[in-house]
């Protein structure tokens, strides 16, 4: 039997998982897809391309561990709180995965790294705030929104890319499996507003981490 953390204790853990995911990489725990795949000979303009989808991507993972830690750290139930963690770990790797590609291509990731952690990470605790099954309901509409644009960015990847091609692919099965299990475990359909809102700020974060 686990014990039941604390509030204090949960709080220092959200810290820590802030510090982790904007000072270095997690290690991940599963191999990413592209390990074993030859480096691709791209020329200048795919390399910069794919970096920066890879950029954005890096940035969306980084916003996701925030939007995750939020909702964990007000949900009421400790099933809710188990699933959160649960997919937390997965787009824990997807962070790594996208981080040590990007290093690859000798790119940086985005400047703006805190900013997209801060500010997911309080859209995260306002959703987890509205009850579980209203926070369960803001995952499956963010893993719904995020398969749509990986999907988008799997076509725009230069043809010879195999390497961020196969990253992402993985990402968009584990996103929609993350999507179902959201809303198998009861998550409530959040109102159009809400989701034409959530629709923006993704389209915000992914603008400016392509160029910043």
């Amino acid at each position: 039997m686990h014990a039941r953390l604390s509030w204090q204790d949960r709080l220092i853990a959200t810290l820590d998982e802030a510090l982790r995911s904007i000072a270095a990489p997690p290690s991940p725990t599963r191999p990413s897809p592209a390990q074993d795949l030859p480096e691709p000979d791209l020329t200048p303009a795919e390399r910069s391309q794919s970096a920066g989808l890879m950029r954005v991507n890096h940035a969306g993972e980084i916003a996701a561990q925030a939007l995750y830690s939020g909702q964990a750290l007000l949900a009421r139930s400790d099933a809710t709180r188990r699933q959160l963690a649960s997919a937390a770990r997965e787009e824990r790797d997807h962070l790594a995965w996208c981080a040590g590609r990007l290093a690859e291509l000798g790119e940086r990731a985005s400047l703006l790294d805190p900013l997209w952690y801060v500010g997911s990470f309080l859209v995260g605790a306002a959703a987890g705030a509205c009850g579980d099954r209203v926070s369960l309901g803001f995952v499956e509409e963010t893993e719904r929104q995020v398969e749509a644009h990986l999907k988008d960015h799997l076509a725009r990847l230069p043809a010879d890319d195999h390497k961020s091609t196969a990253i992402l692919a993985r990402m968009t099965e584990d996103e929609a499996h993350h999507g179902t299990m959201a809303s198998l475990a009861g998550g409530a359909p959040l109102p159009l507003s809400i989701r034409r809102l959530m629709a923006l700020g993704g389209e915000f974060l992914r603008r400016t981490a392509l160029i910043v």
